[in-house]
């Protein structure tokens, strides 16, 4: 299973000099290194730019985490403020809501047309604050919004202060949106698989991956394995131990050993659409376009009949 807020292991460090190679192999290049630019943000660059009128800060993380200690003007935000989830065994988890539903929320977390907008997680979980990265980016404020890199514990490590007060509640004006055609389903998965250009990616851990575990949702088990077809990239792996993004040569170094090649899109999915994100958001910065199967493996275990939507492990191909 896939909650909201859970804790992500420390990574280990990926070989400098592999890497290299690889990127150089790649050709990454400017328009990659501008996309990192525009969606991450270091702690230099939030203390510079902290009380400009046009910030949203948004703080991911627990309420209580929020309350003993943020950073100065920002807001708590919840996974659920900007999902929803059916909480039964049939119903789906942390799925985007309706335009007009995405959009009243968001106003509601201080968000206007000309708002510049950063998210950081208050911890270590990373994934549930690239999700809500993620979901701007879906309701057409990609452009506008950014990861703080290595978020609050870098804000601290780097002597930036800190408070209890809560932030002032204001409300935002918001246009409708102009969603961003990056959320797909099974159907598009099923579609795309093995396509040239197109690689689907399994953002778990790679002990789901290879079927070792088995995740469940709402009592429910999930199939052992991935989908049939699908690449890995764990998202544990994209940042370092200190919790910043790792380099755009490290990066790269990832997604081509998982068999990703230059310039694919990719379409993310984990167990229900929180991990995937962070998978996804380091594809993003090396400039891949990418999408995300929101379902997940919660949608895919469940859908029959099940041979219609394969599934294999590690160990034995094709299972279903």
């Amino acid at each position: 299973m896939d909650p909201p807020f859970h804790p992500e292991p420390h990574v280990r460090r990926s070989s400098l000099v592999l890497a290299a190679v690889i990127v150089a192999s790649l050709g990454i290049g400017r328009p990659a290194a501008a996309q990192r630019d525009q969606i991450l943000v270091n702690t230099a660059w939030l203390a510079k730019h902290l009380k400009d009128p046009n910030l949203v800060l948004l703080h991911v993380g627990t309420n209580g985490e929020y309350g003993a200690m943020h950073i100065p003007g920002a807001r708590f935000v919840g996974l659920d403020d900007i999902s929803v989830s059916e909480h039964t065994q049939q119903g789906l988890m942390l799925e985007m809501p309706t335009a007009e539903s995405l959009r009243e929320r968001l106003q509601k977390l201080g968000i206007s047309n000309d708002s510049r907008i950063v998210v950081y997680y208050g911890t270590d979980w990373v994934s549930p604050a690239t999700r809500v990265v993620f979901t701007l980016d879906y309701a057409g404020l990609g452009t506008q919004t950014a990861l703080l890199d290595g978020g609050m514990p870098a804000w601290i490590r780097d002597g930036n202060k800190v408070t209890d007060k809560a932030a002032p509640l204001r409300v935002g004006t918001l246009a409708p949106l102009h969603i961003k055609p990056i959320v797909v389903d099974a159907a598009y998965v099923k579609e795309h698989i093995g396509k040239p250009g197109v690689s689907v990616v399994d953002g778990r851990d790679a002990s789901f991956y290879d079927g070792v575990q088995q995740g469940n949702t709402h009592g429910a088990a999930q199939r052992a394995g991935h989908i049939a077809g699908a690449k890995s990239v764990p998202f544990t792996e994209i940042a370092y131990d200190n919790l910043l993004v790792k380099s755009p040569n490290e990066l790269a170094a990832l997604f081509a050993k998982a068999g990703v090649q230059p310039g694919d899109t990719i379409i993310g999915y984990c167990h229900v659409g929180q991990q995937a994100t962070a998978m996804l958001f380091a594809a993003r910065s090396l400039g891949h376009p990418v999408l995300l199967y929101d379902g997940s493996f919660q949608d895919w275990s469940r859908l029959t009949p099940a041979e219609s939507y394969p599934v294999e492990t590690s160990a034995k191909k094709g299972q279903q």
